[in-house]
């Protein structure tokens, strides 16, 4: 494939795509639009190692808990999330059709010296290989595909029978509206404007519906919220807005 490619498929939004694309080194400035990842990625970290530490099996008092279970970071971006599991342990393979977003992820994980499999192709692709994780992730990714139903679909087909899928995204309500979009990108500015559709946010039931039908069945469900006086993320019950949602393929 061409340097900078972009490779397609039924699920990928080419303008969302170039939105990320250009994003470059920003990825990692903590203090700048991409900012609000930094500051929830600690909760979608402890929820995948929470969660993974009991259905996978493994030992809660091992260092490091997750040593040795693959992982399939898709729509990996700058590789914020595929950095902090590799941290933890876990064989990363990072998918994103950015090309772009794919080189500032492999400089970064160089300098950090962790070793992450970077690839600048589409879950689709990957999921065409047979390739099959004990993990499979895609955290703030299905409100900005074509086709979610069948992009949750494609996913559960990447997890290894036993396996957990994790999902993160926004739910579809007036609240979230308010905050995700007029509040988040308008007015507090946390991310760039015009990042978000409220149309393609998702209620959690109708995707716990998808999981099901994907031949999964969910195991766990959390909101992540904003703590106003501590300026920090945390889990909590409210899945009006920001949730997470965890699934697992029975044997």
């Amino acid at each position: 494939m061409p340097h900078n490619a972009r490779p397609t498929s039924p699920s990928v939004n080419r303008d969302d795509v170039e939105r990320f694309n250009r994003l470059g080194d920003l990825w990692w400035d903590a203090g700048g639009k991409m900012g609000i990842l930094h500051k929830i990625n600690p909760v979608r970290v402890d929820y995948i190692r929470d969660l993974a530490v009991r259905h996978l099996h493994r030992d809660r008092y091992a260092e490091p808990p997750l040593e040795g279970v693959t992982v399939a970071d898709i729509g990996c971006g700058g590789g914020i999330l595929s950095e902090s599991l590799a941290g933890l342990g876990a064989r990363v393979t990072g998918v994103d059709p950015a090309p772009n977003n794919i080189e500032v992820a492999r400089r970064h994980a160089e300098k950090s010296g962790l070793s992450i499999d970077y690839r600048n192709t589409t879950a689709e692709a990957l999921a065409a290989t047979g390739a099959q994780f004990d993990i499979v992730a895609a955290l703030e990714v299905i409100e900005h595909v074509e086709g979610q139903r069948a992009f949750v679909a494609m996913l559960s087909g990447l997890v290894k029978p036993g396996g957990l899928l994790f999902l993160a995204t926004i739910d579809r309500t007036m609240k979230s509206y308010a905050l995700a979009i007029v509040g988040a990108e308008y007015v507090l500015g946390w991310v760039p404007r015009g990042t978000h559709d409220h149309d393609k946010f998702v209620r959690p039931d109708e995707l716990s519906g998808w999981v099901r039908r994907a031949g999964m069945r969910e195991i766990d469900r959390a909101g992540m919220s904003f703590q106003p006086l501590s300026r920090s993320w945390a889990r909590s019950r409210d899945t009006d807005v920001n949730y997470l949602m965890a699934a697992k393929k029975d044997l």
